[in-house]
């Protein structure tokens, strides 16, 4: 029997989707080309919108009983200045994190299948379904809805005619170092602007069981030239090794820890899609969620609260309105709201490309108390990150 909904992708905003629309007594099939548990590259972190989105779920207990829970986010600056800054914050890898949501909605009532999108079925110009290969076998789907949610690799945006920027907008480096000897040690979520790894950042969080997740990210990759989409001369490989031998936890982190994993195989790569972006958010019968969407923010390079929120907006669409064009209209009206917020993030993003913004702020904010709170709004999404770091912002730091 065809399902109401299909949905193309298993991670945090497929999943979110697929059990919504499932507990709503929707027939929901849900596919990826992986097995449940699949890895990702991420840094794993889980802040405060984050924990908002999976108690909407009903998912927050059981994530918190597996993650490592964080109070704060260490700011390290160029010069070493340091800032703790206050959050509701977790750590969970993403190979379980990922596994835990799928079975949540597999729990729902979700039909999951291992198979590769191929493309959409259509007719007279409306997504019915998609062609799917299931091991060797090609076989069609035919559903009311295809939901996309396939991550940053743009191949199935292409195939379904939705994608407007193949390039990244960013790109990110990460792996996992077990080191018992560290717990405690190394306590928060450690995000470092540091000459080494410009025009990027590093970061270290404390993950469970004693490991630690490592990694850079560079959120900016690539520029526009000629009308062409290029990437920038950036070797994450290269920015990570700097970032272990310049900052010295990180160093001390590799030297006593064991890495997990064969070899270089141990390091994972992958693009990263922001700031609601890059891609066609709807076309008749097909709405495309999560990072696919671009939903990722560029200033801080989280995105897994906003992949679950933009699932469950695009889960909320489809219930609340039976006609086509309103469903898509209600989708693209609550991403649109959504938007003005990262394009904040996206101006905060100057301090990723300007290291000596990271000196100013952590200096001004370790002698601010109100300051650093107004950071620890950032962080909770309850103060604006552009008022901060807005030419207007930086004059006001010296009257904090």
């Amino acid at each position: 029997m065809p399902p109401d909904v299909l949905i193309i992708g298993a991670g945090p905003a497929g999943s979110a989707c697929a059990r919504v629309l499932a507990q709503a007594g929707l027939d929901v099939l849900l596919v990826d080309q992986h097995p449940q548990g699949r890895d990702k590259t991420c840094g794993d972190g889980l802040i405060p919108d984050a924990h908002q989105a999976l108690a909407r779920l009903g998912l927050l207990d059981e994530v918190m009983r597996r993650a490592e829970p964080v109070s704060h986010v260490g700011c390290i600056g160029p010069r070493g200045g340091r800032i703790d800054v206050q959050g509701t914050l977790a750590v969970l890898p993403r190979k379980e994190l990922d596994a835990l949501l799928l079975q949540a909605a597999r729990d729902a009532g979700v039909r999951f299948e291992q198979a590769r999108f191929e493309a959409p079925l259509e007719v007279d110009g409306r997504v019915v379904g998609a062609r799917l290969k299931r091991g060797d076998e090609i076989v069609e789907v035919t559903a009311r809805w295809v939901v996309l949610a396939t991550g940053a690799v743009p191949k199935a945006l292409t195939a379904a005619g939705m994608c407007e920027r193949h390039t990244p907008s960013g790109v990110a480096l990460r792996g996992y170092v077990k080191a018992p000897q560290m717990v405690g040690r190394i306590k928060s979520l450690e995000v470092v602007w540091d000459k080494a790894v410009r025009p990027g950042y590093g970061w270290i969080f404390p993950a469970p069981d004693g490991h630690f997740n490592i990694g850079v990210g560079v959120t900016d990759s690539h520029r526009v030239l000629g009308g062409r989409a290029l990437k920038k001369d950036v070797n994450l490989r290269a920015i990570f090794d700097r970032f272990v031998t310049a900052y010295a936890p990180a160093a001390e982190l590799m030297r006593v820890g064991e890495r997990v994993g064969e070899g270089d195989q141990w390091l994972k790569g992958a693009p990263l899609r922001f700031t609601l972006s890059g891609a066609k958010w709807t076309r008749p019968g097909l709405i495309v969620t999560g990072e696919a969407a671009g939903s990722t923010y560029s200033f801080t390079g989280e995105g897994i609260g906003k992949a679950l929120q933009t699932g469950m907006l695009a889960a909320e669409a489809i219930l609340a309105h039976a006609d086509d064009a309103t469903a898509r209209a209600a989708y693209e009206g609550g991403l649109r709201a959504l938007k003005p917020k990262f394009d904040l993030y996206e101006r905060a993003n100057s301090i990723n490309a300007h290291p000596w913004l990271a000196d100013l702020v952590i200096w001004r904010a370790g002698k601010s108390p109100r300051l650093l709170k107004r950071l620890s709004g950032v962080l909770n999404e309850t103060s604006n990150p552009g008022n901060i770091l807005s030419i207007r912002g930086i004059s006001k730091l010296f009257l904090e």
